[in-house]
């Protein structure tokens, strides 16, 4: 059976009490992310990690195959076009047009030629051979997409009006709904009604991205919800068909979009605020252990903060990986009893952590928390009341 499409009366529709926990959740999510402090380094490199991750995962759901070394290859400039699978093309041409839709001014309606110019980009250069970029599909030709099997718009006349109404929508209806609503509600509309031939998940998911980004989600706290949609790919297709097979009633989507709303805005500033943590343990590290008074205590201090900042840089390793990481800083006559005391040291002042695994072995875990934890009165009493040997029974 195949589930016709049918234009809606109402373009938003949906249990505005069914929604009101979760979009509450999701607006407090974007505005905890949108306040928090931040260095511009920190930034740039969280939005070219989410940017990744949203081009993987919008190419991913529909289909594409590539490793992540395969992805890296394809958002490189340098590498030829003839080079790259199908796949690759796609992410390519994703990530070129998320950069272009950051650059917009917010002052762009997002009428149907911003949609048509979002499609050209989204397929030109890999699926422009069989899908004409930015031009609605015509009267012989029709869609069936998703499990259970949906039919798209009808080809045409009835695919133009559709699209031309939903663009309308969002000048007009649209703007009496709150800003995440309404990039998830434009967000099913074009993919329910797949206006075009080719591509009309990935441009519906690229249209979300420019909504959200009026919403404050832009360019350096720009969060990848296609790879929540990846994640959550069976529930994703899921809620698309239930609103779908309920006269477009949005609430289920709705629902499961603001959670990912949430849930990725929340990821995202974890990440940041784990940032913020290791700062303030570098800036407490270098500032505690370079004021120890003698010579040979700085000299053991200064070993101490490479065991700290590798592991600052990966937050855990094996013990015996930490120790080939470090064994240059231990020109001494028995390295590893050395190299063993200084973690002994870091353990009693609580900058560290042991973990034993699975098969046995030691993990050495950095506590992030120390350099917020630790005073300056406490670290050098702490200091002085250290044991000259003390037997930690993981490292035996």
């Amino acid at each position: 059976m195949v589930v016709r499409y049918q234009k809606p009366a109402v373009w938003i529709r949906y249990d505005p009490l069914a929604l009101f926990d979760v979009l509450t959740d999701a607006k407090a999510a974007v505005m905890a992310l949108t306040s928090i402090p931040y260095q511009r380094s920190w930034a740039e490199e969280f939005q070219k990690v989410q940017l990744k991750h949203e081009v993987a995962g919008t190419s991913r759901i529909e289909g594409a195959d590539f490793t992540d070394r395969e992805l890296d290859a394809a958002l490189l400039d340098e590498t030829p076009a003839e080079a790259l699978s199908r796949s690759q093309k796609q992410a390519r041409s994703a990530v070129n047009t998320y950069r272009w839709i950051a650059r917009l001014p917010d002052g762009r309606p997002v009428d149907c030629d911003l949609v048509r110019d979002i499609h050209r980009r989204i397929v030109t250069g890999c699926d422009d051979d069989h899908c004409p970029p930015g031009q609605l599909r015509t009267s012989d030709q029709n869609v069936i997409f998703g499990a259970p099997r949906h039919r798209g718009v009808e080809g045409g006349k009835d695919c133009e009006i559709a699209f031309v109404e939903l663009c309308n929508a969002v000048e007009r209806e649209f703007r009496t709904h709150d800003l995440l609503i309404q990039s998830l509600a434009f967000h099913y509309h074009l993919g329910a009604m797949h206006p075009f031939l080719d591509g009309n998940g990935r441009t519906a998911r690229a249209v979300q991205a420019l909504l959200l980004q009026r919403a404050g989600l832009r360019d350096e706290i720009f969060i990848a919800m296609s790879n929540y949609y990846y994640d959550e790919k069976i529930s994703y297709l899921s809620v698309l068909s239930e609103s779908a097979a309920t006269d477009h009633d949005l609430t289920p989507f709705l629902v499961f979009g603001l959670k990912g709303i949430a849930a990725q805005c929340q990821r995202l500033l974890g990440e940041i605020r784990n940032q913020v943590s290791k700062t303030i343990f570098k800036d407490v590290m270098y500032d505690l252990f370079t004021r120890l008074e003698s010579t040979k205590k700085r000299v053991i201090a200064g070993r101490q903060i490479e065991i700290l900042k590798i592991l600052l840089a990966v937050e855990s390793m094996d013990l015996t990986e930490l120790h080939k990481a470090t064994i240059q800083f231990y020109k001494v006559k028995n390295p590893w009893k050395a190299y063993i005391r200084d973690l002994i040291y870091l353990l009693n002042l609580n900058a560290i952590v042991l973990q034993k695994t699975e098969y046995d072995k030691v993990r050495v875990r950095v506590r992030l928390e120390w350099g917020a934890e630790i005073t300056e009165t406490a670290f050098f009493e702490r200091v002085k009341k250290l044991p000259r040997g003390k037997s930690y029974t993981l490292l035996q």
